[in-house]
């Protein structure tokens, strides 16, 4: 048997981009990210797909925290589009609802419709879990906003397929096994993730990254964050195409750790194509 966990209830944002990357495998449930990755760390599942970063709500911070210490390397990654679904037990209607239950950051996506209807958002732990307990509560006034797995799995009525604001909300998941697998060197649509930190010398940022211009190295993400709770120890998270293998990308990381303190790969994985299609 083959698994993929994720955190989660079932029928989590994340449990329908396990279904939809690995078609047939098992989805295990895990009540944190630290879970899901201890998963695959005891062997208990063979990778953990884990969200890095929404088009609406921006990075997940845990993962940007936990990923570089966790032993796991990123061998894929997967964009799931995020259709949210407004569910509620059978006999309710759109006339008979007045509270919209699910994570605050689902809550905050489907404002308009929470307008249209005059329903008074109730936030729950997740979206799956929301529709969990609209599913055990009954009743025709209490509905949730899922995905379309959560209502399939919970036994909800949808009463309305798409609710979100906005139509490109999209959620990248990094896909996470115990042994580092990279594509080959030199083959082509591969994506490489670091993270690194400066030395605390004037003008180190822009020293690190100058191999990266120089050698022809495309840099598609470059993200600060504060690492434990200190404002001086600033940890970059990157992301850039090639392989660290590749000539060029091999340059501009040596150039890169001359500069830093610390450098880590997590990964070099091929392209997902959402990201080949949506390149500028």
């Amino acid at each position: 048997m083959t698994v993929i966990a994720f955190q989660g209830l079932p029928g989590a944002y994340s449990d329908l981009a396990c279904r939809a990357a690995y078609p047939g495998w098992t989805t295990l449930p895990c009540p944190s990210f630290e879970a899901a990755m201890d998963a695959v760390r005891n062997r208990e599942a063979t990778l953990a797909m884990l969200p890095c970063e929404n088009s609406l709500a921006g990075r997940v911070p845990d993962i940007h925290r936990l990923l570089p210490e966790s032993g796991l390397s990123v061998v894929g990654e997967h964009f799931e589009r995020v259709e949210h679904c407004l569910m509620a037990p059978k006999g309710a209607t759109l006339a008979s609802l007045k509270r919209a239950h699910s994570h605050p950051v689902a809550l905050g996506q489907v404002r308009n419709i929470l307008k249209e209807l005059k329903l008074t958002a109730v936030i729950e732990a997740d979206t799956a879990g929301a529709a969990e307990i609209i599913a055990q509560r009954g009743g025709i006034e209490d509905a949730a906003i899922a995905s379309a797995l959560a209502a399939e799995i919970y036994g909800l009525e949808i009463l309305r397929h798409n609710v979100e604001d906005a139509a490109h909300n999209t959620t990248r998941f990094y896909v996470c096994s115990l042994t580092p697998e990279m594509p080959p060197v030199g083959a082509p649509d591969c994506v490489t993730s670091f993270v690194f930190r400066v030395q605390s010398i004037p003008a180190a940022l822009y020293k690190a990254l100058g191999g990266f211009a120089t050698n022809g190295v495309n840099m598609t993400k470059l993200e600060s964050y504060m690492l434990d709770g200190e404002f001086t120890a600033t940890q970059f998270l990157a992301d850039v195409d090639g392989h660290p293998e590749d000539p060029a990308l091999a340059r501009a990381l040596d150039e890169l750790r001359f500069f830093s303190r610390e450098v880590k790969v997590l990964g070099a994985y091929k392209a997902h194509p959402y990201r080949l299609a949506h390149r500028g």
